[in-house]
Protein backbone atom coordinates (compact mmCIF):
# COMPACT_ATOMS: atom_id res chain seq x y z
CA UNK A 1 0.00 0.00 0.00
CA UNK A 2 1.52 3.36 -1.00
CA UNK A 3 -1.29 6.03 0.24
CA UNK A 4 -3.26 4.99 3.81
CA UNK A 5 -5.49 7.75 4.57
CA UNK A 6 -7.13 8.43 7.97
CA UNK A 7 -10.30 10.41 8.52
CA UNK A 8 -9.35 11.17 12.83
CA UNK A 9 -12.94 10.84 14.39
CA UNK A 10 -13.79 10.52 18.01
CA UNK A 11 -11.56 12.43 19.98
CA UNK A 12 -14.40 14.59 22.24
CA UNK A 13 -16.39 11.05 22.53
CA UNK A 14 -12.96 9.37 23.73
CA UNK A 15 -12.59 12.04 26.43
CA UNK A 16 -16.19 12.20 27.01
CA UNK A 17 -16.08 8.53 27.85
CA UNK A 18 -13.72 9.19 30.24
CA UNK A 19 -14.81 12.40 31.93
CA UNK A 20 -12.01 14.55 30.47
CA UNK A 21 -11.79 17.74 28.65
CA UNK A 22 -12.92 17.47 25.14
CA UNK A 23 -9.56 19.37 24.45
CA UNK A 24 -7.78 16.19 26.16
CA UNK A 25 -8.98 13.93 23.18
CA UNK A 26 -7.74 16.15 20.55
CA UNK A 27 -4.55 16.55 22.29
CA UNK A 28 -4.40 12.79 22.97
CA UNK A 29 -5.50 12.31 18.95
CA UNK A 30 -2.59 14.61 17.97
CA UNK A 31 -0.11 12.21 19.69
CA UNK A 32 -1.71 9.04 17.88
CA UNK A 33 -0.83 10.60 14.68
CA UNK A 34 2.39 10.21 15.62
CA UNK A 35 2.67 6.44 16.82
CA UNK A 36 0.38 5.31 14.14
CA UNK A 37 2.14 7.82 10.90
CA UNK A 38 5.87 6.19 12.10
CA UNK A 39 4.04 2.60 12.67
CA UNK A 40 2.25 2.20 8.80
CA UNK A 41 5.59 4.15 7.23
CA UNK A 42 7.62 1.14 8.89
CA UNK A 43 5.20 -0.83 7.38
CA UNK A 44 6.05 -0.21 3.71
CA UNK A 45 3.17 2.71 3.55
CA UNK A 46 4.76 5.77 1.59
CA UNK A 47 1.96 8.53 2.20
CA UNK A 48 -0.11 8.53 5.30
CA UNK A 49 -2.51 11.32 5.97
CA UNK A 50 -4.39 12.43 8.24
CA UNK A 51 -8.06 14.55 7.89
CA UNK A 52 -7.44 16.87 11.17
CA UNK A 53 -9.32 19.93 10.53
CA UNK A 54 -12.22 20.46 7.89
CA UNK A 55 -13.57 23.46 6.43
CA UNK A 56 -16.81 23.19 8.40
CA UNK A 57 -14.64 22.43 11.55
CA UNK A 58 -14.65 26.33 11.75
CA UNK A 59 -18.16 26.59 13.29
CA UNK A 60 -17.38 24.72 16.62
CA UNK A 61 -16.26 27.09 19.82
CA UNK A 62 -13.42 29.70 19.76
CA UNK A 63 -12.00 27.91 22.50
CA UNK A 64 -11.88 24.28 20.83
CA UNK A 65 -11.01 25.91 17.25
CA UNK A 66 -7.94 28.19 18.76
CA UNK A 67 -7.02 25.06 20.74
CA UNK A 68 -6.79 22.58 17.60
CA UNK A 69 -5.06 26.17 15.74
CA UNK A 70 -2.65 25.59 18.80
CA UNK A 71 -1.99 22.17 18.34
CA UNK A 72 -1.03 22.56 14.55
CA UNK A 73 0.81 25.09 15.26
CA UNK A 74 3.29 23.01 17.80
CA UNK A 75 3.40 20.43 15.41
CA UNK A 76 4.97 22.90 13.01
CA UNK A 77 7.54 24.48 15.43
CA UNK A 78 8.46 22.65 18.59
CA UNK A 79 7.54 19.39 17.63
CA UNK A 80 9.79 19.59 14.03
CA UNK A 81 12.92 17.80 15.84
CA UNK A 82 10.36 14.59 15.94
CA UNK A 83 9.76 14.92 11.87
CA UNK A 84 13.36 15.76 11.53
CA UNK A 85 15.15 12.67 13.69
CA UNK A 86 12.81 10.27 12.02
CA UNK A 87 13.55 11.31 8.61
CA UNK A 88 9.86 11.92 7.47
CA UNK A 89 8.45 14.62 5.20
CA UNK A 90 5.94 16.96 6.45
CA UNK A 91 3.20 18.72 4.30
CA UNK A 92 0.15 20.51 4.82
CA UNK A 93 -2.65 19.99 2.55
CA UNK A 94 -5.58 22.54 2.45
CA UNK A 95 -6.69 26.08 2.13
CA UNK A 96 -4.44 28.51 3.45
CA UNK A 97 -6.89 31.27 3.38
CA UNK A 98 -8.07 31.19 7.20
CA UNK A 99 -5.27 30.37 8.66
CA UNK A 100 -3.51 32.95 10.66
CA UNK A 101 0.21 34.28 8.78
CA UNK A 102 2.20 32.85 11.98
CA UNK A 103 0.96 29.56 10.95
CA UNK A 104 1.03 29.88 7.41
CA UNK A 105 4.63 30.92 7.77
CA UNK A 106 4.95 28.07 9.96
CA UNK A 107 3.56 25.74 7.31
CA UNK A 108 6.09 26.80 4.53
CA UNK A 109 8.85 26.20 6.64
CA UNK A 110 8.42 22.99 8.24
CA UNK A 111 7.53 21.56 4.51
CA UNK A 112 10.76 23.41 3.48
CA UNK A 113 12.95 21.69 6.55
CA UNK A 114 11.70 18.28 5.88
CA UNK A 115 11.26 17.97 2.30
CA UNK A 116 14.99 15.38 2.06
CA UNK A 117 12.87 12.96 4.14
CA UNK A 118 13.03 9.98 2.85
CA UNK A 119 11.23 7.34 5.53
CA UNK A 120 7.76 8.76 3.67
CA UNK A 121 5.42 11.75 4.29
CA UNK A 122 2.88 12.39 6.62
CA UNK A 123 0.02 14.43 5.12
CA UNK A 124 -1.98 16.63 7.91
CA UNK A 125 -5.33 18.16 5.66
CA UNK A 126 -6.06 21.22 7.51
CA UNK A 127 -8.57 23.58 6.68
CA UNK A 128 -9.54 20.69 3.86
CA UNK A 129 -12.83 20.18 2.20
CA UNK A 130 -12.87 17.85 -0.90
CA UNK A 131 -15.33 20.40 -2.24
CA UNK A 132 -13.37 23.24 -1.38
CA UNK A 133 -10.52 21.37 -3.18
CA UNK A 134 -11.79 21.00 -6.80
CA UNK A 135 -13.53 24.61 -6.74
CA UNK A 136 -10.35 26.34 -5.95
CA UNK A 137 -8.41 23.73 -8.99
CA UNK A 138 -10.98 24.90 -11.16
CA UNK A 139 -10.56 28.93 -10.42
CA UNK A 140 -6.59 28.05 -10.97
CA UNK A 141 -7.16 27.07 -13.81
CA UNK A 142 -9.82 30.14 -14.70
CA UNK A 143 -6.70 31.76 -13.87
CA UNK A 144 -4.37 30.01 -15.96
CA UNK A 145 -6.26 30.87 -18.54
CA UNK A 146 -6.95 27.63 -19.59
CA UNK A 147 -9.45 26.59 -22.53
CA UNK A 148 -12.82 24.44 -22.23
CA UNK A 149 -11.17 22.05 -24.72
CA UNK A 150 -7.89 21.68 -22.73
CA UNK A 151 -9.35 20.88 -19.62
CA UNK A 152 -9.29 16.90 -18.73
CA UNK A 153 -8.96 14.92 -15.59
CA UNK A 154 -5.48 15.34 -15.36
CA UNK A 155 -4.84 19.02 -15.87
CA UNK A 156 -7.64 19.47 -12.69
CA UNK A 157 -5.63 16.46 -10.74
CA UNK A 158 -2.46 18.91 -11.20
CA UNK A 159 -4.27 22.18 -9.88
CA UNK A 160 -5.47 20.39 -6.80
CA UNK A 161 -3.99 20.80 -3.62
CA UNK A 162 -3.09 17.00 -3.51
CA UNK A 163 -0.98 17.15 -6.44
CA UNK A 164 1.77 15.22 -5.92
CA UNK A 165 0.33 12.77 -3.31
CA UNK A 166 -0.38 9.68 -5.34
CA UNK A 167 -4.29 8.42 -4.83
CA UNK A 168 -5.06 6.68 -1.37
CA UNK A 169 -5.53 2.86 -1.76
CA UNK A 170 -7.59 3.16 0.90
CA UNK A 171 -9.70 5.68 3.65
CA UNK A 172 -10.03 4.44 6.93
CA UNK A 173 -12.88 6.33 9.23
CA UNK A 174 -12.68 5.71 12.94
CA UNK A 175 -15.01 6.05 15.71
CA UNK A 176 -18.02 3.77 13.85
CA UNK A 177 -19.23 6.73 11.73
CA UNK A 178 -19.60 5.68 8.04
CA UNK A 179 -19.48 8.64 5.78
CA UNK A 180 -15.99 10.40 3.95
CA UNK A 181 -17.17 13.81 4.81
CA UNK A 182 -16.01 15.38 2.19
CA UNK A 183 -12.62 13.91 2.15
CA UNK A 184 -10.33 13.31 -0.73
CA UNK A 185 -13.67 13.85 -2.96
CA UNK A 186 -11.38 13.52 -5.78
CA UNK A 187 -8.21 11.37 -5.06
CA UNK A 188 -10.61 9.28 -3.30
CA UNK A 189 -12.86 7.80 -5.92
CA UNK A 190 -11.26 4.59 -6.15
CA UNK A 191 -9.96 4.18 -2.83
CA UNK A 192 -10.90 1.25 -0.24
CA UNK A 193 -13.03 2.01 2.66
CA UNK A 194 -12.88 0.47 6.50
CA UNK A 195 -14.94 1.82 8.79
CA UNK A 196 -13.63 1.03 12.60
CA UNK A 197 -15.58 1.35 15.61
CA UNK A 198 -12.35 3.09 18.39
CA UNK A 199 -12.08 6.13 18.89
CA UNK A 200 -8.95 7.62 17.01
CA UNK A 201 -7.02 8.14 20.31
CA UNK A 202 -7.65 4.30 20.70
CA UNK A 203 -6.74 3.38 17.76
CA UNK A 204 -3.62 1.03 17.75
CA UNK A 205 -0.62 -0.24 16.07
CA UNK A 206 -2.69 -3.69 16.22
CA UNK A 207 -5.92 -1.94 14.61
CA UNK A 208 -3.85 -0.59 11.92
CA UNK A 209 -1.97 -3.99 11.34
CA UNK A 210 -5.63 -5.55 10.75
CA UNK A 211 -6.57 -2.48 8.24
CA UNK A 212 -3.32 -2.80 6.43
CA UNK A 213 -3.77 -7.23 6.13
CA UNK A 214 -7.78 -6.57 5.44
CA UNK A 215 -6.54 -4.19 2.46
CA UNK A 216 -4.28 -7.00 1.21
CA UNK A 217 -7.37 -9.45 1.27
CA UNK A 218 -9.30 -6.98 -1.51
CA UNK A 219 -9.30 -7.12 -5.01
CA UNK A 220 -9.25 -3.44 -6.59
CA UNK A 221 -11.04 -4.00 -10.14
CA UNK A 222 -11.29 -0.19 -11.29
CA UNK A 223 -14.31 -0.50 -13.31
CA UNK A 224 -13.33 -3.88 -15.07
Amino acid sequence: MKHLAIILDGNRRWAKERKLPSLEGHRKGYENVKTIGLAALDRGVEHFSVFAFSTENWKRSQEEVGYLMELLFLALTKELDFFLEHDVRLKVVGRREGLSDKIQCAIDEAETKTALGTRGQINLCINYGGRAEIVDGIKKLIAQGKTVEEIDEELVSGALWTNGIPEPDMIVRTSGEQRLSGFLTWSGVYSELMFVDQHWPAFSVEDLEECLEDFEGRQRRYGK
